[in-house]
């Protein structure tokens, strides 16, 4: 999938399957968050949720190459617009914190969105706090 037929919601997703994927075990309680997300949020309000099974696999594929995690960052900037950077942050963290642990390679592959996406250092620790706080149990 090449930056002409991706769409920021493409993106977004993608984002979110790539957090998912890091650890190498796509947990039941992230791929919930990630349906949540496409099937309640505003910003995926008129997303054909038919892309996502293109969109994971063009992932998954870049996740298999040597310098793939570059080149999904460099898709996801191309279609992006810079307004929605926090957004796609907060996804990524909401993805990491679904199942109530977020493990060393998921904490690695949000810094790297954080750094890839310009994130304010100030601004990451709110939405991170943020996401943290969402996914507290008893």
């Amino acid at each position: 999938m090449s930056a002409d037929i991706m769409t920021a919601q493409d993106a977004l997703a993608a984002l979110m399957i790539a957090v998912s994927a890091s650890d190498a075990n796509i947990r039941t309680a992230e791929l919930i968050k990630i349906n949540s997300a496409i099937n309640n949020l505003p910003i995926f309000s008129t997303y054909d949720a038919e892309r996502l099974p293109r969109v994971t696999q063009t992932v998954f594929d870049l996740l298999d190459q040597d310098d793939g995690l570059e080149a999904l960052f460099g898709l996801i900037r191309d279609v992006l617009p810079e307004r929605l950077f926090e957004t796609a942050y907060a996804l990524s963290c909401d993805v990491a914190a679904a199942d109530g642990l977020i493990r060393e390679t998921e904490t690695r592959m949000l810094e790297e969105i954080r750094y890839e996406l310009n994130i304010d250092r100030l601004h990451a620790a709110a939405i991170e706090r943020g996401a943290r706080a969402r996914h507290l149990t008893l």
